[in-house]
């Protein structure tokens, strides 16, 4: 991306995240039910990239799989900008949310009221340099990676440190809006070296789900925000 795109999306970021807080004044979009039987009105679409970050694939994006509500939007975009300062260089590339109207979002079991994200684990490359996990469609967007027992999936490894300094933010952001997370999947092995970082003991208080998922989410964390919504 060329300085003048970076400083685009860095002046387009500034004013998503203002309208953000107007939305929540004004009402904002409006979820209905619970993440697996729910909908979605006035949805914001997540851009496709940013400074530090992008969507795990164009087509996706372009086939609308990328709506949140727009208090999530706010939190993702705060934490992502407090991210340049506190994890310089680390790659962040978010999965699938939801779509515009909310509803059943195969092949997931939840996404269907704008309150849930997926985000691909940040890894670093063979020269320990942060980089972008490959999320093709031969590997179903990426969904269809499986890192082994080390973290590690060919020449990748998780980055650890800069998964545990999102998680973070996010909940920052978060309770910075008069919000939360209400649910963090991963894969329960990888937990322990998660909370080995030095974030590691404030993501203790997070609730983090117990016992196996029903995929493993060891290629990506799914998170569930805490956001009030209508029956």
């Amino acid at each position: 991306m060329s300085k003048l795109a970076k400083a685009a999306v860095l002046a387009w970021l500034a004013a998503a995240c203002a309208l953000g807080h107007a939305n929540t004044v004004a009402g904002g979009s409006r979820c209905h039910g619970k993440v697996g039987n729910g909908s979605l009105e006035g949805a914001v679409q997540l851009p496709a990239d940013g400074a530090n970050f992008s969507a795990y694939s164009t087509l996706a994006v372009g086939m609308g799989r990328n709506y949140v509500h727009s208090e999530v939007a706010a939190i993702m975009l705060d934490a992502w900008r407090a991210l340049q300062d506190t994890a310089p260089g680390a790659v962040y590339v978010y999965g699938e949310t939801g779509l515009a109207q909310g509803g059943r979002f195969r092949p997931h079991r939840t996404h269907q009221n704008g309150l849930s994200v997926d985000f691909f684990v940040p890894v670093r490359d063979g020269q320990d340099r942060p980089a972008r996990l490959p999320t093709p469609a031969t590997l179903r967007f990426g969904y269809d990676i499986e890192f082994d027992r080390h973290a590690r999936y060919g020449t990748y490894r998780i980055d650890f440190a800069a998964m545990a300094e999102h998680l973070y933010q996010l909940d920052l952001a978060a309770r910075a809006r008069g919000r939360s997370l209400a649910l963090v999947i991963f894969d329960p092995a990888y937990l322990p070296r998660l909370f080995d970082t030095p974030r590691g003991p404030a993501l203790r208080k997070l609730n983090f789900m117990q016992g196996k998922p029903w995929v493993r989410h060891d290629e990506h964390y799914h998170i569930d925000f805490a956001i009030p919504c209508l029956k």
